[in-house]
């Protein structure tokens, strides 16, 4: 079991890792300039370099030593001239914007032909219009595996050397309001726990009993009124489901509030709406389930030898099918978390899902960055625990 459990972590780490390049591929590489979208076009050089070193954004990709700078402005023919850059009789003058040290420039003549050079110490650079095709200007740094990918890395989990001091889910403040994103993932995780745990219990044991319910009553009016019933939850749309509730339960009969986090009781319409949406589809996968494990012979055999309902059903049949339950109950994570990003905006719930919509509202690249890597680690979690879970259930998974 201890090699067992060992494999499997080792799979979750390079599945994580995974996660994390395509999440860094998505916001650092597609996303674009993150201080060029958060300060504007008329942002000062001065501001958007700094903001750049902030979030990590001026360093290189996966390796190297040369950084983005706004000292001087970059100059390209393609394109318009940026401020601090001007024509003067056939020749391109780039002011410097602001003090640096250890700056390079990357010159690419009309012929193709690239050189890297130091800047000069000057507050004006010179170059001939008829022969420079583009100039861009780097900082150098000394440490080459200083970059944005391992910086993504270490926002994950990060040792310092005040030994045993460990950084975890540390990605540094929002781009709006500046706050530390840790504490808002910390304020926010308990509220969603709240929501979602009883949620996912509910739909789990609810949709089991039905599902035996079903099995047990074979083709007869129980069996096919449930199933029924669960087809026709699962083709209402979730949006409807809140909209109807919050007016039929919330406001017409006043039995719940309708928005807002204040105990217990305000949780009880979005977990009510969540069990609702979910047990549908529960109900119908696990009856499946259970009508085929019934035709198998052991349980025709507890049977003929005179054993309970409760022995047969209760015992064998979900012993025999956990290993399904399972598969059902992590698979349904993910969906879980859709829904609880509605259920908490509908409802406002100040949990991880309604911080995600309020981030992409305000366009908060680094804030969604932290809830997505969050959110995959979560699921990782899980889908380890499943995977413990099926070697408790069927000792024959530890051998294969």
């Amino acid at each position: 079991m201890l090699y067992f459990i060992i494999r499997r972590t080792l799979y979750s780490v390079l599945i994580l890792l995974g996660v994390v390049l395509l999440t860094f591929l998505l916001f650092n590489v597609a996303a674009g300039d993150p201080a060029a979208a958060v300060l504007g076009k008329n942002a000062r050089p001065d501001e958007v370099e700094s903001l750049r070193r902030e979030l990590g954004a001026d360093l290189p990709l996966f390796f190297g030593r040369r950084c983005l700078t706004e000292a001087y402005p970059a100059y390209d023919r393609a394109e318009p001239l940026r401020p601090g850059a001007e024509r003067k009789e056939g020749a391109i003058l780039l002011h410097r914007n602001f003090p640096a040290d250890q700056l390079v420039m990357q010159i690419t003549d009309a012929r193709g032909k690239t050189v890297e050079t130091a800047v000069p110490e000057e507050e004006t650079l010179c170059f001939d219009e008829a022969e420079t095709e583009r100039v861009e200007f780097f900082r150098l740094q000394s440490n080459p595996f200083r970059t944005q990918f391992f910086r993504a890395l270490g926002e994950i989990v990060s040792f310092h050397a005040a030994f045993p001091y460990v950084k975890v889910l540390d990605f540094g403040k929002t781009l709006t309001t500046r706050e530390p994103i840790s504490r808002i993932l910390l304020r926010g995780v308990w509220p969603s726990l709240l929501l979602m745990v009883p949620i996912f219990l509910g739909e789990l044991v609810i949709g089991v009993a039905l599902a035996l319910l079903a099995a047990a009553f074979k083709d007869s009016w129980i069996d096919r009124g449930l199933v029924l019933i669960s087809v026709a939850g699962m083709s209402i749309s979730y949006l409807v489901v809140i909209i109807f509730a919050q007016w039929f339960l919330g406001y017409y009969y006043d039995l719940f509030p309708v928005w807002g986090f204040e105990g217990w009781r305000s949780l009880g319409l979005p977990v009510l709406v969540g069990i609702l949406c979910g047990i549908g589809g529960n109900v119908r996968f696990y009856r499946t389930v259970f009508v085929n494990e019934l035709r198998r012979e052991y349980l025709r055999t507890a049977a003929a030898k005179g054993a309970s309902p409760l022995t047969i059903y209760g015992r064998h049949l979900l012993r025999n099918a956990a290993i399904q339950i399972i598969t059902r109950a992590s698979a349904a994570l993910p969906f879980l978390f859709t829904g609880s990003l509605l259920l908490e905006s509908f409802f406002g719930i100040p949990g991880l899902g309604f911080a995600g919509v309020d981030a992409l509202y305000n366009s908060d690249l680094q804030l969604l960055k932290a809830l997505v890597v969050t959110s995959a680690l979560l699921f990782v979690v899980m889908n380890l625990l499943a995977d413990l879970a099926y070697a408790w259930a069927d000792p024959r998974i530890r051998l294969e």
